[in-house]
């Protein structure tokens, strides 16, 4: 099998996909056309990235059965353009999870503590006490957690450490769930604004969440408040925020950004860091040794898996319902030519299949055939495909749920 990174990764990860047997083409920092034709050129079996934008050039570009984000997001995957072609994306969710957990807190110790003006005006020779001396602290204090994922989750235990209650909403999350994590329950993202003296983003990126922060959220924040984002920028509407910060007084510590480059380095130009009022990083919220070791060993792990299963670990891009009204359940002998004739027999009835597996039992005697159809066979067809190979046992139709 063959697998082409096209981003920086850890040598370990390296190692192991060699040892798994697999050639690697390790080529990071190459873009846009030079990329395409270097893929076009080794043809991965598996392709890795990290920042890299996979777009439909890239996929058409070899012979890519997957697509392995190390990392947690895939927005910069064009997954459609994937599913079309029949390419398994997947990702390594979870594994960077303490690593973002470990940004959030810093950012939010930075902002009260306004660490980086300390640094920057020691720097240029200013002893400042007076000023530097007001900080709120954060012991007996509100978060409030948007999202409770993985990342939010290693948020909490965090939080009690300093002293914090907490607070959340969550997609996902219920009154039950809520207080098996010894959390406060909101119903609803501005809830949590108006609950929270420190508010900390924790969301995917998806249609549902892009922009989901919004003026609305930002008027329900006590004035003066700390926002933190080190989920992705597109979740949040940077301009509300710029308001916010401008009439409300909300302070904010941010790792992501609506303009922020691509590549890993570059020049930037977006207002909003000119404010003192907000605190930045550079993307980097993943970027710990211990997270990318992880990170490597699940990348590994799901191309191992692959390479000998066939199956893959965390896909993102299979569909959650198919165009199936029912299922044909084949009770059969495991022979060769059995799912064949019954494949020719729901082909020649012009019937499209969704989905199927077999399954054998012990001893490799018998099996039994699932196949999901688009549309019901007539009597008649049925009776085909029982006739159509001696091996067959017994066939029973099972009508879907829609």
């Amino acid at each position: 099998m063959r697998v082409f990174i096209a981003d920086k990764f850890e040598q370990s990860g390296l190692d192991g996909l060699k040892a798994a047997g697999c050639e690697v083409s390790y080529q990071a920092g190459l873009k846009d056309e030079a990329l395409v034709q270097a893929v076009e050129q080794f043809r991965p079996d598996v392709l890795v990235v990290r920042s890299t934008k996979v777009t439909e050039a890239l996929l058409n570009a070899g012979a890519l059965k997957l697509v392995v984000r190390a990392g947690a997001g895939y927005n910069t995957i064009d997954v459609a353009a994937s599913s079309r072609r029949g390419i398994y994306v997947s990702n390594c969710p979870g594994k960077n999870s303490i690593a973002v957990a470990e940004l959030a807190f810093g950012l939010i110790l930075a902002l009260d503590r306004r660490i980086a003006a300390n640094v920057h005006s020691l720097r240029e020779g200013r002893w400042n006490k007076a000023e530097y001396s007001k900080a709120r602290g954060l012991f007996g204090r509100t978060l409030g957690l948007i999202g409770v994922g993985q990342i939010g989750r290693e948020m909490i235990p965090r939080a009690r450490g300093f002293g914090l209650h907490v607070v959340a909403w969550s997609r996902s999350l219920t009154p039950e769930i809520a207080e098996s994590l010894g959390v406060g329950y909101k119903a609803s993202s501005p809830e949590v604004a108006t609950a929270a003296d420190v508010v900390s983003v924790h969301l995917a990126l998806s249609a549902q969440t892009r922009g989901m922060i919004d003026a609305k959220f930002f008027e329900a924040m006590r004035p003066g408040a700390y926002f933190i984002n080190t989920s992705r920028a597109e979740v949040v509407d940077q301009d509300a925020l710029s308001r916010a910060v401008g009439e409300k007084g909300i302070r904010a510590g941010l790792d992501v950004f609506a303009k922020e480059p691509v590549a890993g380095s570059g020049d930037f130009a977006d207002d909003i860091v000119k404010s003192d009022s907000i605190y930045g990083t550079h993307h980097i919220g993943a970027s710990t040794d211990q997270a990318q070791e992880a990170i490597a060993a699940e990348t590994v792990r799901i191309v191992k898996e692959f390479k000998e299963t066939g199956k893959v670990p965390n896909v993102v891009n299979l569909a959650a319902t198919t165009p199936a009204t029912c299922a044909l359940a084949v009770r059969h002998l495991d022979r060769p030519g059995v799912l064949a004739s019954v494949l020719d027999a729901i082909s020649a009835a012009h019937i499209n299949v969704q989905e199927m597996e077999n399954v054998v039992f012990e001893g490799a005697e018998a099996a039994v055939a699932r196949i999901n159809l688009e549309t019901e066979p007539a009597p008649d067809v049925l009776a085909q495909i029982q006739a159509s190979n001696r091996n067959i046992l017994e066939i029973s139709l099972i009508r879907l749920n829609q």
